[in-house]
């Protein structure tokens, strides 16, 4: 989908923003299939689980600098991995009415990669990052909103129409295309201006370096 995005882009000058949402009116995402990787935690012969792990980590990446304006419209619930999805857009809007928002690892007994934590902590403020990431919060639309962790709250029926009146909004910065891209490089790329020596984007690409 990304790929026939970015070669509608590359055809034509101009704004451009994208919406990912789901179909599901319950979940968003419900994250990563967790009996498949604990099967493979105990047997993987053809070394499925790494190389998923590196693939995914690096369209994570892909999703955080994508060149032009993201918006994630979260319909439902995003647990996990589906959380991990949405922080990686620029703009999130959540389901106001239901729905959660958790990155649940710790709850499950399920190690966090070093390069999801960068990912959480260069998208989240501080105090957000430690209830998210060590206490597992589940966060509804009222207080990811008040965080910080989304930046516009909908009910169902509204959703369509905010998150594409805000991909109109934003679409004018992505006729700057390559200065879009360039600009979250440096922002979440190998030389971030952040805190650490090295930003989300990176360290999810080069996934095996950190984990």
């Amino acid at each position: 989908a990304l790929d026939t995005v970015e070669t509608a882009l590359a055809k034509a000058d101009g704004p451009a923003a994208l919406v990912t949402t789901a179909t599901d009116p319950k979940f968003f995402s419900n994250g990563l299939d967790l009996a498949w990787i604990s099967a493979l935690a105990e047997s993987d012969p053809d070394g499925e689980r790494a190389a998923f792990s590196v693939e995914f980590m690096t369209l994570m990446a892909r999703i955080i600098t994508f060149p032009i304006p993201t918006i994630a419209a979260v319909n439902g619930h995003a647990f996990g991995a589906g959380m991990m999805c949405a922080l990686c857009h620029d703009v999130r809007i959540m389901r106001a009415d239901r729905g959660f928002l958790c990155a649940n690892e710790m709850q499950i007994g399920f190690r966090i990669p070093t390069p999801e934590l960068a990912l959480f902590r260069h998208k989240l403020s501080g105090s957000a990052f430690f209830e998210t990431v060590q206490l597992a919060r589940r966060w509804t639309g009222e207080s990811a909103l008040a965080a910080g962790v989304v930046q516009h709250t909908a009910t169902l029926e509204e959703m369509p129409g905010v998150a594409r009146q805000t991909a109109e909004q934003l679409a004018p910065l992505g006729a700057h295309r390559e200065l879009y891209a360039e600009q979250k490089e440096r922002l979440f790329g190998e030389q971030a201006v952040l805190d650490g020596p090295h930003g989300a984007a990176h360290m999810l690409r080069n996934y095996p370096d950190f984990h």
